[in-house]
């Protein structure tokens, strides 16, 4: 176990590399959806691992032995290090508890305040009286569709099929469900400092989803890369943007919008290789990961039945 259990610990690390790629050369329901998956898987296997590096240790302890019914102490890992190393594994655990925690809090509480009497008349589309151009996904709570928010100034800025490409957009924001993903990377970044870089690639990934959505939405793909560039140079040009956007919201000009842009327009090199290539690099580092966990579990197992008098 003492070798395997530092494999989950290790494996984000090398993750990185490839999820840059992906985002890229993969289509962007996959990505995402792997990068998701990827992240959350990592950083379970990772507080695993963690959990598994302070049993050995509180083993040692007296009061924990006799609990246990220990006959024997744990053969791993060497007497010298168990306690510290259990030590330092349950504040790491503890500190990652507490930041999930307060990560789920505020999560939570910003789908509530998003869904204040402030935010237009309930419907799916609510207009905001300012020149400021501005358009954003604002999620929902359980239940609630969410709504999508776009000011007058971004009305202006567009004209009748670009606003319906930027609506669409938002639309499928809302509709996947993309906060949750976006989530779901925050909390994995709180468990492991490595998978704090497949945010960029999964929000990146994110905004090509709701590029391509757009674009079959108003069956013309000219038409939502317009959309998509000139929203962009409207907020650019309009400089901060507007004090009523929560930081939650899926902007519709967030992220490389020359990427995307790029993408939209079919002037970005297609490269399924790399994609697949990628992809198999994040589902191996995931298995080697899980196996690892599994292989330092049973270790541990059988460690506490000799322990304990019993055949392992």
């Amino acid at each position: 176990m003492i070798y395997a259990v530092w494999i989950p610990l290790l494996v984000p690390f090398a993750v990185v590399p490839a999820a840059r790629r992906l985002a890229d050369a993969l289509p962007p329901v996959q990505a995402a959806r792997l990068l998701a998956a990827t992240g959350a898987g990592l950083a379970l296997c990772a507080l695993s691992a963690l959990a598994l590096l302070v049993v050995p240790g509180a083993g040692r302890l007296s009061v924990v032995a006799a609990a246990g019914d220990f006959v024997h102490p744990l053969a791993v890992p060497a007497p010298g290090t168990a306690v510290p190393l259990a030590a330092a594994a349950l504040v790491l655990i503890t500190g990652c508890a507490a930041a999930l925690t307060r990560a789920v809090r505020g999560h939570w509480g910003r789908l509530h305040r998003s869904a204040g009497p402030d935010r237009g008349d309930g419907g799916e589309l609510a207009v905001l009286r300012d020149d400021r151009p501005d358009a954003y996904a604002l999620p929902g709570r359980p239940g609630s569709p969410g709504r999508i928010v776009v000011t007058t100034g971004m009305l202006h800025a567009l004209d009748p099929a670009e606003r319906e490409a930027l609506l669409a957009h938002e639309r499928a924001h809302l509709a996947g469900r993309h906060h949750l993903y976006l989530a779901a990377a925050e909390l994995s970044a709180r468990c492991h400092p490595a998978l704090r870089a497949l945010r960029a690639p999964l929000a990146y990934a994110l905004e090509r989803w709701a590029d391509e959505a757009a674009a079959q939405a108003v069956g013309d793909r000219r038409v939502a890369a317009r959309a998509v560039g000139r929203a962009a140079l409207a907020v650019r040009a309009a400089g901060e943007p507007p004090a009523s956007r929560p930081a939650h919201a899926l902007a519709a000009a967030a992220g490389p919008v020359p990427r995307r842009v790029a993408a939209l327009l079919g002037k970005a090199a297609a490269r399924p290789r790399v994609g697949r290539a990628a992809a198999a690099a994040l589902l191996a580092c995931l298995v080697v990961s899980g196996t690892a966990a599994l292989d330092a579990t049973y270790d541990l197992h059988s460690s506490i039945e000799i322990a304990q008098g019993e055949s392992p």
